[in-house]
């Protein structure tokens, strides 16, 4: 029997456990990924487990989320970063060197191998036909000592691509298409493995497009063949040595799959405030823009920047509109200037921004109140922009160059024939900004500014929990909900009782407040709690505020994980009329549960102030059980709680 793409790679670097939908697995990791805004905590948690250097093959710490340094702690934040690389065997690519995934994508991904990184658009190296996953801080920080990765393995989802895409029809469209389909919940326990002939028609930054965006889909991660595309991709960037072919075997088995005709597919958009809500351009032409943002890791390529560059060639940006453009990385910012596309831009009217993820992570340029903003980025959820009343649109860059030029929602159909864009033969390379670890770590000093606080510690967990719902919320609750980003917030994620005091402040402000008072508690959420980001500081901080169990109608992969990570109890109701009439303030009561976990996967709970019982269940495996009883996966990992069940 033959085995695809995610099969073969998953196979070559399985330790533990069979390839069996919905057990777990481990793998060993060849490589992983950091960013600033969660790379801090992973390096504190790296610290913590006391390892001396870095175990996996490659380890990289980029900064690129915290960028703006309107106080110290940013800053602060970038030295300890360098200094930890430096002392513990980590690559650092300095603060303008760009964004993780477009950089890691240029000059370090290697098809056939494994990556992890501590941020959910990791998948994004798939494009290179690597096993590529997003997860939290604390898991990376355990592979970067040299651990296998553990996760329930997923079905195989085949998206087969047929035909050609059609003029103006871009990369995005196939992904929008995907999850027009399948929904923002439609990936949870999958893998995205893209085949078919129309896979040969994708350039490796298009396919990194939609790789990236499978995110927002709950997919465990996306992979595409490794082919001619990606030899000659390579061979650009001055890697061709890294290059090996990858396909799936012509029998190989799938446990679904998903057609696509490229050459039906015509311009989409995601409309406010999902990125599943998506309806043809065609549909909303004409609404008024005031903003047009292109970038951010999903569509900051050289091919993306030029596609904009070349429809404002000799015309300029609508007067009552705004474009911004935040380049992946050096090299595409080198690459478009040496290509005059940076010329075209500028004279167009667009305003160059850092190279940085910027505006996708509510990092500067919020829109107007109540204002459209198109964006080829890849979510938009409420208020994420940093207007809370946003009305945030995804689209394509051919979509938003378009848009930027009418200054309403335009179909880029409507500008005659698309001029055609020929990838370099030879990318403009200069890795200077990215500096290797020190030879003589023990002459490094890390350097620890005043916002770094001291790593939270989780307790064994207690045998009896007797709570109250300090909150209660409904479906697809993201991590924007609960950890909110932005540039009041991601500066303190190095200080975990500063940041703690907005967890849930979108939904709720006097959620800290309420917690402290209450002694901490519990949360009921609904269907897809914890969708979105990586960040888990989603959990650490109610971790930290007293959250002992999160009851909900199902969770987001890497959200449950990480709550699993920090000691916190993922719950599952078994009947969603419990879930219906639970209210927040009832008084929860939980039994037995170190006994219980271990023995069952069923377990009830009373809701004292209803006089009523619950039905739950969990989906742990044994070791995650053994997690959640050690107090969380720093304690299980160095022994803490073992004899009371690790």
């Amino acid at each position: 029997m033959g085995q695809n793409i995610a099969h073969k790679i998953i196979g070559q670097h399985l330790v533990e456990g069979e390839m069996v939908p919905e057990k777990e697995v481990a793998i060993s990791i060849d490589q992983t990924l950091t960013q600033d805004a969660t790379g801090t905590m992973t390096y504190l948690q790296f610290e913590a487990l006391g390892f001396q250097r870095v175990k996996a093959k490659l380890s990289v710490s980029y900064v690129d989320h915290n960028m703006l340094q309107t106080g110290f702690e940013n800053a602060d934040d970038h030295i300890f970063l360098q200094t930890m690389a430096a002392k513990y065997g980590v690559h650092y690519s300095r603060p303008g060197n760009g964004i993780s995934h477009q950089v890691h994508l240029e000059r370090f991904g290697a098809p056939g191998h494994t990556l992890l990184g501590a941020d959910s658009h990791t998948c994004m190296a798939g494009a290179l036909g690597m096993i590529a996953i997003g997860t939290g801080g604390l898991e990376v920080a355990v592979g970067m000592a040299g651990a296998p990765f553990h996760f329930t393995m997923p079905h195989i989802l085949l998206v087969r691509l047929r035909g050609r895409l059609k003029p103006w029809v871009a990369a995005k469209d196939i992904i929008l298409e995907v999850l027009r389909r399948i929904s923002v919940k439609g990936g949870v326990g999958r893998i995205l493995e893209f085949g078919g002939e129309g896979v040969a028609t994708l350039s490796v930054p298009q396919r990194a497009t939609i790789a990236n965006l499978g995110a927002e889909t709950g997919a465990t991660t996306t992979v595409f063949p490794s082919d001619l595309r990606t030899r000659a991709w390579l061979a650009a960037q001055g890697r061709r040595e890294a290059w090996q072919p990858l396909r799936a075997d012509r029998d190989a088995i799938y446990h679904d799959v998903l057609d696509i005709d490229l050459s039906s597919l015509e311009p989409l958009i995601a409309c406010p405030s999902s990125p599943d809500n998506i309806v043809p351009v065609r549909d909303v032409e004409g609404t008024p823009v005031a903003q047009v943002c292109v970038g951010s890791s999903n569509n900051s390529s050289y091919e993306d920047l030029m596609a904009v560059a070349n429809i404002l060639k000799g015309r300029g940006v609508h007067p009552k509109t705004s474009l911004t453009i935040s380049p992946g990385s050096r090299q595409v910012m080198a690459t478009v200037t040496r290509s005059s596309g940076l010329w075209h831009l500028v004279q167009g009217g667009a305003r160059i921004l850092e190279v940085a993820c910027g505006p996708c992570i509510g990092m500067g340029q919020a829109p107007p109140s109540g204002a459209v903003s198109v964006r080829t980025f890849n979510r938009n959820f409420p208020g994420r922009s940093g207007t809370s009343d946003d009305r945030v649109y995804l689209a394509s860059p051919e979509v938003a160059g378009a848009t930027a030029l009418y200054g309403v929602i335009t179909d880029p159909r409507r500008l005659g024939s698309p001029t055609l864009i020929r990838p370099p033969r030879q990318y403009v390379i200069d890795d200077s900004q990215v500096l290797p670890p020190s030879p003589e770590p023990e002459r490094i000093e890390v350097i620890r500014g005043p916002n770094i606080k001291p790593l939270p510690r989780a307790h064994p967990l207690a045998d009896h929990i007797r709570s109250q719902v300090i909150l209660k919320v409904g479906h697809n609750v993201t991590t924007d909900h609960i950890m909110p980003a932005g540039n009041r917030v991601l500066p303190l994620r190095s200080n975990i009782p500063a940041i703690a005091e907005h967890v849930f402040e979108p939904i709720d402000p006097t959620f800290p407040r309420r917690c402290r008072e209450a002694g901490g508690g519990l949360i009921v959420g609904g269907h897809n709690y914890g969708q979105g980001s990586s960040r888990e500081h989603a959990a650490l901080a109610p971790m930290y505020l007293g959250i002992k169990a999160v009851l909900a109608l199902s969770f987001a992969r890497i959200h449950f994980a990480n709550l699993i990570n920090f000691g916190i109890v993922p719950l599952i109701f078994v009947q969603e009329e419990d879930y219906q009439w639970v209210e927040q303030g009832d008084e929860i009561e939980l039994e037995n549960l170190r006994s219980l976990l271990p023995a069952s996967r069923h377990l009830r709970a009373r809701n004292l102030s209803q006089g009523r019982e619950l039905e739950l269940q969990h989906a742990l495996f044994p070791r995650q059980v053994n997690i959640i009883l050690a107090g969380g996966l720093l304690n299980y990992v160095r022994g803490a709680g073992h004899e009371s069940g690790g």
